[in-house]
């Protein structure tokens, strides 16, 4: 490498450890919100996706193909901010003003991450340390005037950065954690609780004009008294679920989820309807609220997989909102959007058992599901159970929703299944276990077989939850065989209907078949 190509790639490294500098600092002023630098490039990416790499990435990859779409974004700022310090440095060489390529490269970081985030804060955030990189590695008294960096100076920018990345995620990770757990919520709100299921605490505090101290200890204590029988109803067996999820799981069109603060929110009901309506959040808790158990399956997930959960929900029913409003569901379809413009489409008829959730496991409604309000659909997949939601839009004719552009058919009635996720082996005997869903049709029982489908044995369930849209808990215990065998599930129907026998995968509208499982002597 000769003294041209040496200092080339001296100042690539130096570039690049600014662009470094630039996404840590982001990181660090904004946390895992959509303020920083990287999100708006991550969700423009997975919007632009081709529909078949999309398939690819959620039925072969599921959450790690968004993880990677955050690491491709997360270079494409690098490179990017890298190539604007090249070209401050280069402007400076030519100027022959060392001091204007920390000037030039910060300023054109703060405009083209203002223009991407539209947040000042965290623009400032990646332009400093970008700038700040570029200075340390080039204006070094007795050098001369817009010095290229060197080998110990570009070493030096990558060390620096890796040291102030640390740092940086530090502070972000605190500032993420503190948003998700504690969502913005108006005077109105009534106190929250801890949200164990959800992930964290989430708390309020309440005021005059929103519901009474009385009427808020009313729902806490309705809360504990369901989650507190759901606990007893469990089954205990090593390493099954309880009825009420320990971890809910979360799927996104965006790596970063939105953060809405309640009192700006608003739900706006528009479209074929005599009159659009606005309702903000006070007017939503004005309504009565209700404690009901729903339980989701998304249509992307394996057929054994681990994305379907129950929560408790507080909810306000759709039919209550919209007959206030004077809205009624004469046409053929809905569209729900969201604040970050996901949308779907999906039959009228079903929002009428529909409910807005504006809480969690007897505390307020998590940011990453969609505080403060979602919608929850008795019986469908997950993906039209949409969170974030800002827009209630009554169609005449039908439309394709997001994921029904990417050629998935999941809004209708979520498949049946009976899932095998629980292995205990204990004194010679072995209990399997898992839990069967099948919407609102509910299950009335569960068969098990250990020898791969030859013969069957009716498995032990919890007691229904008392919703009509909730999974059931199935276990069933045998003498360890001492053999390699094959077990097999399959759930009924309340009406005696069997789920299917023959494996379909998650595309285009969600896995069913039989569950097996080979297990090891």
């Amino acid at each position: 490498m000769d003294l041209t190509d040496a200092s080339r790639a001296y100042r690539a490294a130096v570039a690049v450890a600014a662009g470094g500098a630039a996404v840590a600092g982001s990181y660090a002023v904004a946390g895992f919100a959509p303020a920083f630098l990287v999100a708006p490039v991550e969700g423009a990416l997975a919007r632009r996706m081709p529909a078949a790499l999309v398939r690819y990435a959620i039925v072969l990859l599921g959450d790690l193909g968004q993880q990677l779409n955050l690491l491709a974004a997360a270079a494409l700022v690098v490179l990017a901010v890298a190539g604007l310090t090249l070209a401050g440095h280069a402007l400076a060489r030519r100027a022959d003003r060392p001091a204007l390529g920390p000037v030039a490269a910060g300023a054109a970081t703060f405009l083209a991450a203002l223009a991407a985030t539209g947040a000042p804060a965290s623009a400032l955030g990646a332009a400093l340390p970008a700038a700040a990189v570029l200075a340390a590695a080039t204006l070094r008294p007795g050098r001369g005037p817009a010095v290229d960096p060197g080998r110990r100076s570009a070493l030096g920018a990558l060390a620096g950065t890796a040291g102030f990345g640390a740092v940086a995620y530090l502070l972000g990770r605190s500032s993420t954690s503190s948003s998700a757990s504690s969502p913005d919520l108006p005077s109105s709100s009534p106190d929250g609780g801890e949200n164990g299921a959800a992930g964290g605490d989430a708390s309020a505090d309440s005021g005059d004009d929103g519901p009474s101290g009385n009427e808020s200890d009313r729902e806490a204590s309705a809360a504990d008294r369901l989650l507190g029988a759901a606990a007893e109803a469990s089954l205990d067996v090593e390493g099954l679920e309880p009825l009420v999820s320990e971890s809910f799981y979360t799927v996104d069109i965006n790596a970063v989820d939105p953060e809405v603060a309640a009192a700006d929110w608003d739900l706006r009901v528009t479209g074929a309807v005599d009159e659009d309506v606005t309702l903000t959040y006070d007017d939503l808790r004005g309504f009565d609220t209700r404690q009901q158990f729903n339980t989701l399956r998304c249509v992307g997930e394996s057929l054994n997989g681990k994305k379907m959960d129950t929560a408790l929900w507080e909810v306000v029913p759709v039919a209550d909102v919209l007959a206030e409003a004077g809205v009624e569901l004469s046409e053929c379809c809905v569209v729900l959007r969201a604040a970050d413009d996901y949308f779907e489409e999906f039959p009228a008829e079903a929002l009428r058992e529909a409910v807005l959730a504006v809480g969690m496991n007897g505390g307020p409604l998590p940011r990453a599901h969609g505080h403060p309000v979602r919608a929850l659909v008795p019986g469908h997949w997950g993906e039209i159970n949409v969170k974030w939601l800002t827009e209630i839009e009554v169609l005449a004719e039908p439309v394709d929703g997001y994921w029904e552009q990417r050629g998935w058919h999941g809004t209708g009635p979520v498949k049946t299944v009976a899932k095998l996720h629980a292995v205990d082996r204990a004194d010679g005997r072995i209990t399997v276990g898992g839990h069967a869903y099948a919407g609102t049709r509910g299950i009335d029982r569960v068969e098990v077989s250990t020898d791969g489908g030859d013969t069957w044995t009716d498995a032990r369930l919890s007691d229904p939850l008392p919703d009509g849209d909730t999974w059931r808990q199935w276990a069933h215990e045998y003498g360890a065989p001492g053999e390699t065998h094959e077990v097999v599930v399959r759930a009924y129907e309340d009406d005696g209907t069997r789920q299917p026998r023959e494996e379909t995968d998650p595309f285009p509208d969600g896995p069913s078949g039989w569950v097996s499982r080979t297990i090891e002597p």
